[in-house]
């Protein structure tokens, strides 16, 4: 298992007008902040590839905003404190929350769609059929891996026609002191 790492926005009661809006529109109301890889609701930090990243950065297709090497990205970051920097693992095959990797709390599993782009569990609309949304943490992840796996099998079968739940499994973790 490849461990990766991003430095997104963070979204929560900060953002004033944004969240309230975005808490009546999801429903989500246990929510104290959303901790995903979407984009649309926590945009990467650094959002241009520069020349002097491709050796740090994963050479993949809807990749290139993912580190392989933390001390780079922690270098390239001029305030680490107002963003979450994150660790991941794109498609555990196991339940990694016990991992012990230095420096990084496990938060839950996200799901999110093969452009990873938008995440099936905070920014969709919800799908009812496969999932409540109290289903979620309080930073709209789900906690538990065979819940998470079972959830991303129902999605597939259930809405085979969504390009969102065609999705992959994304363990995350947040820096301490982020």
């Amino acid at each position: 298992m490849q461990r990766l790492y991003i430095a997104n926005e963070k979204f929560d009661p900060v953002n004033g007008t944004g969240w309230t809006e975005y808490i009546l529109w999801s429903g989500l109301t246990q929510l104290t902040e959303v901790v995903t890889l979407d984009g649309m609701l926590c945009p990467v930090a650094l959002a241009e590839t520069k020349d002097s990243y491709w050796p740090h950065i994963v050479n993949e297709d809807y990749m290139l905003d993912f580190f392989v090497d933390l001390d780079f990205l922690l270098s390239e970051l001029a305030d680490p404190s107002d963003l979450n920097v994150l660790g991941v693992i794109r498609r555990p095959s196991v339940d990694v929350r016990a991992l012990d990797w230095n420096g990084f709390t496990f938060l839950g599993y996200d799901l999110l769609d093969q452009d990873v782009s938008i995440s099936a569990l905070t920014n969709c609309g919800g799908f009812p059929d496969v999932f409540a949304n109290t289903e979620l943490s309080d930073v709209g992840l789900i906690p538990d891996f065979d819940r998470a796996v079972e959830i991303r099998d129902l999605l597939r079968r259930m809405h085979p026609s969504e390009h969102h739940a065609d999705c992959d499994l994304w363990a995350m973790f947040r820096l301490q002191g982020n």
